[in-house]
Order: C-alpha cells, then sequence, then structure tokens
C-alpha cells in the first residue's frame, strides 16, 4: 500500500508547476493560471486532476499536441453565445477564456453561453464554473474526453468520463458546488486505486468481454469504464443520457471531436486518424441569478435551502447530510494548513519531470 504521507507546502507545488509550463513555452501569465487549476484540484481533495496530471500534459507538449502559446480565439459569436477555438491550447487557460467570455455576456445579456472546440484537458470543471459564482452569477462547466466509457448495453468504449459542474453562489454559506463524472467512477479514480493496490468497487468497470470487474487495472486489458448507475437496474441508462449531453454541447456543438474520436489525454495513444472535429470540446455558461429575482433574496433562499437540508435527519448520527462542495471545501481549509499530500509515485514523477526540464526539484521541506 502506497501512503499519502509526504506533505508539500502549497506554495512549493504553485511555484514549481509554474516552473514547468513556463519550461514548455507557455506565457507568465498562462503558466500562472494553468498551475492555478491544477493546484486548486490538489487543495479540494481532487488528487487525480491535480499536478498528478502535470507531467501528462508535459508529454502532449513533447508529441506536439499542445501548443503553449495559443491563439485563442472567437470564431462564431451572437450577443449570448460564442464559439472558441483554443489552438491546440491548455484546457486549463483556453477554459477560462471562454468562462469570461460567458460572464461579459451574462452581465449584459442576463445569461452567455460559449462552446469550445480544439482544447486539452481542462482540469477540474469546478474552477471554471466558480469564476462566475464570484460574478454572483450561476455557473456550468462541462467538457468532453477521451473515450473511455461504455453506453449502456455495449462493450465498446464510445465516451469520455464527461464531467459537469453547477455551481450556484450563496449568502452566509459557502456556494453550492454540484461536480461529478458521468461515468460510475473518473478515470482518476482507479489511478488512485491502482497506486495504492487496492480492488475497486464492483460496477465501476468491466472486462473487454462486458463482465463486472474490481480490477482497477482493466483499462489496460481493453476494459471499459461504466456509465453512472453501473448497470441497467441501477439507472447506467441515466449516467449515459447525462454523458451524451455533454458530449453534444461540449464537441458536436463546437466543432470538437466527440465520442470515439475524442483524442485521449495519454500521449502513448495517437488520436484517431479520421476525426470528426478539432481537439476536444468544452461548454461553459454564466446565468445572472438577479435575472429572476433580487440577488439578494435568491442568496437568502438559497441559504435556506442549505440550512433546511444540513439539518435533514441522518440515516446514523455519526454521518450528516452533505450539501454537496462541502468536502471539497473542508479539504481546502485542512490542506492550505497543513500542506498538500502527496503519493511518492507522484513526487518521483514530477522529480523526473524536473530532471527532464532542467528545473530544481520540487521542495519537500
Amino acid at each position: 500500500m502506497e501512503k499519502t504521507d509526504i506533505r508539500i507546502n502549497e506554495s512549493d507545488l504553485r511555484q514549481f508547476t509554474e516552473q514547468v509550463f513556463l519550461a514548455i513555452g507557455c506565457s507568465v501569465a498562462h503558466a500562472k493560471l494553468a498551475a492555478d487549476v491544477l493546484v486548486a484540484a490538489d487543495l479540494r481533495g481532487i488528487d487525480s486532476h491535480g499536478t498528478a496530471r502535470l507531467s501528462g500534459y508535459v508529454r502532449l507538449w513533447q508529441k506536439g499536441r499542445l501548443n503553449p502559446s495559443p491563439q485563442i480565439r472567437i470564431v462564431h459569436e451572437t450577443p449570448t453565445t460564442a464559439t472558441v477555438d483554443g489552438d491546440r491550447g491548455l484546457g486549463l487557460v483556453v477554459a477560462p477564456y471562454a468562462m469570461e467570455i460567458a460572464i461579459s455576456k451574462a452581465k449584459t445579456y442576463g445569461s452567455g453561453w460559449v462552446a469550445v472546440r480544439n482544447s486539452n484537458h481542462f482540469g477540474i470543471a469546478g474552477y471554471h464554473a466558480l469564476l462566475a459564482v464570484e460574478k454572483d452569477m450561476i455557473g456550468y462547466a462541462m467538457t468532453n474526453a477521451s473515450p473511455l466509457v461504455t453506453p449502456t448495453f455495449s462493450k465498446e468504449r464510445m465516451l469520455g468520463t464527461n464531467p459537469m459542474c453547477y455551481a450556484f453562489p450563496a449568502g452566509d454559506y459557502p456556494p453550492v458546488i454540484v461536480d461529478m463524472a458521468t461515468s460510475a467512477a473518473a478515470n482518476g479514480k482507479l489511478e488512485i486505486a491502482q497506486r495504492s493496490g487496492s480492488p475497486i468497487p464492483e460496477g465501476w468497470v468491466q472486462t473487454k468481454d462486458g463482465i463486472p470487474s474490481v480490477n482497477s487495472h482493466e483499462l489496460k486489458s481493453g476494459g471499459s469504464l461504466l456509465p453512472l448507475g453501473g448497470d441497467r437496474t441501477h439507472g447506467s441508462h441515466k449516467g449515459f443520457g447525462l454523458s451524451a449531453t455533454v458530449d453534444i454541447l461540449s464537441a458536436v456543438l463546437s466543432g470538437a471531436n466527440y465520442g470515439p474520436w475524442a483524442p485521449p489525454f495519454v500521449a502513448y495513444l495517437d488520436p484517431h486518424p479520421q476525426p470528426v472535429g478539432e481537439g476536444l470540446g468544452h461548454f461553459l455558461g454564466a446565468l445572472r441569478a438577479d435575472g429572476f429575482r433580487p440577488i439578494a433574496d435568491f442568496k437568502a433562499h438559497m441559504d435556506n435551502w442549505i440550512r433546511r437540508f444540513k439539518q435533514a435527519e441522518p440515516i446514523d448520527q455519526q454521518q450528516p447530510v452533505i450539501i454537496p462542495g462541502e468536502p471539497e471545501l473542508a479539504a481546502s481549509i485542512e490542506r492550505k494548513m497543513k500542506g498538500i499530500p502527496v503519493v511518492k509515485s507522484v513526487l518521483d514523477d514530477l522529480s523526473k519531470l524536473a530532471d527532464d526540464l532542467g528545473l530544481s526539484p520540487l521542495s519537500t521541506d
């Protein structure tokens, strides 16, 4: 079992991550933004999407599949909508750019919606949705991803884990953040189980022949992730429907690659030889809450909603009801004080990255 007892100071991890992005040719502004997205994931306890992914972005750059200095631009626009071409840039940079456009449109027209094509992995969806919450807006963020998930009744990989996030501002309470993959489990959770040597719950994956499995390495043998719900009896058709929605809004709408054509994040796999679009796609939106009722009223009733749900009678008094976003907030508070826990395999990966790029190693003092 691999322990996560090595804690790294947030500022040290942030500085190292910035230096890596600078080393591959990102501007100072883009390096700081990309590092902020990854470190935000680590702080919020979403370790699978934080700096553990850093070497993956570097390998995409080495393969010529990632442009460190993209010319991000609007290619289609109406007063409330836009399509953005990310020029093969870091999704960590492209998605915030698109969300700022959505926010700007929402300020004027009440809502703003931006579809993105020709991008790459954008980190955690919650980071981008929260940009709208900072402006007292409801934020939406979703992205398609490389095909690892099978549709209900199939054994073929057709969809990504396709996360979606909805973020709602509140008053006295922190925002409500519904940030989730539309698969039964995110691929990153399999990677964590692989590093720890743990089996995974039944209902997460199946073998290449469609047989349920608890092997965290199953995807390496041609298996697939299952949609949210796991199987038809437990509602996998609903997970399939949610994933399809993300794929269509993120990619079919924007002109990105969708379904089995979506390019893989791992650099050792080549993109589909006959793409149907450009890169990965995202969909981001901002909606003014005060377009429906005064913002003070909305926030007051959000607080009331949160308060009442927190008071819901629990099955076990030791486990109260958790509001979406609360575990991540608690992790952020704890990790800012005590440091970010990083497993040894990730530290080794970051150390090798520093050697390869000629950087000072990450401080672990």
